[in-house]
């Protein structure tokens, strides 16, 4: 791209970490700019998805995959997001009532989304009846792989009221990979082991939010985030989601564009 565009950055990096890229390059090129090894970067993704890119994003979906499921018969994502979808459920008394919530408020939100993939709304009813793909996942359950881009710049405050530019400033970021590699089923990310660092070097905590925009492949996923992240403790979840309207005009609005499950991946 740099040598179509006649490019010559002094700091570049590559991020192939699927869904986690975004966040994980927002917190890598605000180091860039904090050590002084760059003044602006530009974090820029894309997809092309063909119609039998699906399936080819299941063939190579992971070394894990490959050795560990497939043999078994398990398909891609969908298959492994169920054993840790049904675990959570029965470990900790979360209810596809629970996610039909999230699901159903991430809907509402983006139908204010231009861009969002899903224009149209989603009744609780709808998405219980939904078609299994992989039991208790089912068709509102998966994220979409689609076709699209997105940017965003990152740079000093400075150089950004000299361009005049909209900010939003970045308070705290920590990047964790395989935080348990003792757990048999994931039933929490490295949000546990570092939400007290992350709290503390943004000065605030969950209490102090009043939105939250968490990593949604699949509701399973938001849950474990909510608790990991402070907002309540795993009993409590089932709890948590009643007492919470989670649309752009609630109580605790959560992905406001819809995220992945209803503007896409």
């Amino acid at each position: 791209m740099v040598q179509h565009l006649g490019l010559s950055p002094r700091w570049m990096d590559h991020i192939p970490t699927g869904g986690a890229s975004g966040v994980m390059a927002l917190r890598r090129a605000a180091r860039a700019v904090q050590m002084g090894d760059a003044d602006i970067v530009a974090c820029v993704a894309a997809d092309t998805n063909q119609i039998d890119s699906f399936r080819q994003t299941l063939q190579g979906f992971s070394r894990f995959s490959q050795d560990a499921t497939y043999p078994y018969g398990f398909g891609g994502p969908n298959a492994t997001f169920a054993l840790i979808a049904d675990n959570f459920m029965r470990e900790y008394g979360v209810s596809r009532d629970d996610f039909a919530k999230l699901c159903v408020a991430q809907r509402d939100n983006a139908l204010s989304n231009p861009f969002a993939l899903m224009k149209k709304p989603l009744t609780h009813d709808q998405y219980m009846q939904a078609r299994p793909i992989s039991d208790p996942i089912h068709l509102f359950d998966c994220v979409m792989p689609c076709a699209g881009a997105e940017a965003f710049i990152v740079t000093t405050p400075e150089k950004a009221q000299d361009l005049g530019l909209s900010t939003a400033r970045l308070a705290a970021t920590i990047e964790r990979h395989n935080a348990f590699p003792e757990d048999p089923v994931q039933t929490r990310g490295g949000w546990a082991r570092d939400i007290d660092d992350l709290w503390s070097a943004a000065g605030c905590g969950p209490q102090d939010m009043d939105m939250v925009q968490l990593y949604d492949d699949y509701p399973v996923i938001v849950a474990m985030q909510l608790a990991d992240l402070g907002f309540c403790e795993k009993p409590e979840l089932s709890r948590f989601i009643a007492d919470n309207d989670f649309t752009i005009s609630g109580s605790l609005p959560l992905n406001t564009n819809g995220g992945q499950l209803s503007a896409g991946q």
